[in-house]
């Protein structure tokens, strides 16, 4: 618990947009002014504070900040974008470990954050953005636990944001539900592609290390074939360089599904949908030379997964066949991130933004992450249950093989055995 209760909120979005990005900053900022506040939006994430200094480089009013007023929060719920911008500036890049936040030199960008924010006479800090932007946040809050009992300190309360959905500590993050449905129609529309020009279609979608964006495009766009991450196993893996995958298993996998297609089912057509998390896992001399962020993270999209995929599989599907078998490629993810808002997501959205007022000022609190359950009911999660305390980097949360979500997608596409379809769990008893 705080000893004071903030009264100067600051706003930041970090990462990459997602849809109903401005209902979460409107809720957050209505209910603090609402509440007697003074309310400071951030422009582009941590990218003008990280560089702050009292004399050369302060910040300067409606072009690295803006002082909120009801005004500027009408009729946004449903905005595309973010009106506060965002960046993927990282303020503590270079620290690993617990140890490191002692370290002047390797604070130093964490320190100009502080002194920024202090500058501003902020007191309390809601922090929006992915799994790194919650680094962040924890490490802020950290280092203010570091410093004298007199030094200026803000509070700092978080809020999940992702579309890729693989956040632990919430059920869905705002944004998944929009992204999925934008880019299931996309899908949907290459389905049709398909079948006019009896052809394929290998989609990759976003959605990084987890599956559950392409799941979700996968059920609702009627693909024939969904993997991720959480799919490989042996068979689809070099056994000579550990976890890296093997391009002619995953391409003979797909070839199986198109001549599956062709002799069982009479169809020549159908879609694939692929996630671009798999491309950290290609062997190494297809990893070389790509572009890392300030976070470490490759840059998926120039690597194109799909394309590749689509190549290969084209190339083996004659091998086999004697035949040739157009592939097309498709990569899905940018067009969705600033869509118009899902009403699910405006409605998620403004829960957490609520949340994060809530936890600040109604609940005193510290240090913890704003989250949801049931029918939007809120809770609160301390960042030492989401942040691993000895290399302060975050769990990225999985889509559990065998489990009901996971099972669905298999039940649903394209299967390759002789029966065509499986239960999805084992039939009731009739009662006696």
């Amino acid at each position: 618990m705080n000893t004071t209760i903030p009264r100067r909120i600051a706003i930041l979005f970090s990462g990459g947009p997602a849809p109903a990005a401005n209902a979460v900053i409107s809720a957050a900022a209505v209910s603090c002014l609402e509440g007697g506040l003074e309310v400071v939006g951030i422009f582009h994430g941590y990218s003008n504070l990280v560089d702050y200094h009292p004399v050369t480089q302060r910040l300067i009013p409606d072009e690295h900040y803006r002082e909120f007023k009801l005004a500027d929060m009408r009729e946004l719920r449903n905005e595309r974008g973010i009106c506060i911008g965002t960046a993927r500036t990282n303020p503590g890049k270079g620290i690993t470990c617990t140890a490191d936040l002692d370290d002047p030199s390797k604070t130093k960008r964490l320190q100009n954050v502080y002194s920024a924010l202090v500058d501003l006479k902020v007191d309390g800090l809601i922090s929006i953005g992915g799994d790194d932007t919650l680094k962040t946040a924890n490490l802020l809050y950290m280092y203010q636990q570091r410093l004298p009992d007199s030094a200026p300190k803000f509070s700092v309360v978080h809020l999940p944001k992702t579309i890729d959905n693989d956040y632990s500590g919430i059920d869905f993050t705002f944004g998944f539900f929009t992204a999925v449905d934008f880019m299931a129609k996309e899908a949907l529309n290459m389905r049709a592609d398909a079948q006019a020009t009896s052809s394929w279609f290998i989609i990759e979608t976003m959605g990084r290390k987890a599956g559950w964006l392409p799941y979700g495009v996968a059920i609702a766009g009627e693909a024939d074939l969904v993997l991720a991450t959480e799919d490989l196993d042996e068979t689809l893996m070099l056994a000579s360089e550990g976890k890296a995958l093997s391009m002619d298993a995953l391409a003979d996998r797909i070839v199986d599904l198109i001549v599956t297609r062709e002799d069982r089912d009479r169809q020549s057509f159908g879609t694939v949908v692929l996630a671009e998390g798999l491309a950290e896992l290609l062997p190494v001399e297809f990893l070389e030379g790509i572009h890392r962020d300030d976070h470490g993270h490759i840059s998926l999209s120039k690597l194109n997964l799909a394309e590749t995929v689509a190549q290969i599989v084209m190339q083996r599907y004659a091998e086999r066949t004697g035949r040739n078998k157009k592939l097309r490629s498709v990569q899905l993810g940018y067009e969705s991130r600033c869509s118009a808002p899902h009403a699910f997501d405006v409605m998620l959205g403004c829960q957490l933004g609520v949340g994060a007022y809530q936890a600040l000022i109604q609940n005193e609190l510290n240090g913890h992450m704003v989250s949801v359950e049931g029918q939007l009911d809120l809770t609160y999660v301390p960042f030492d249950q989401l942040v691993d305390p000895e290399t302060l980097i975050t769990e990225v949360r999985f889509i559990q093989p065998g489990s009901d979500f996971h099972r669905l997608a298999r039940f649903l596409e394209t299967r390759m055995e002789a029966t065509a379809r499986w239960t999805l769990g084992r039939r009731p008893e009739p009662k006696s």
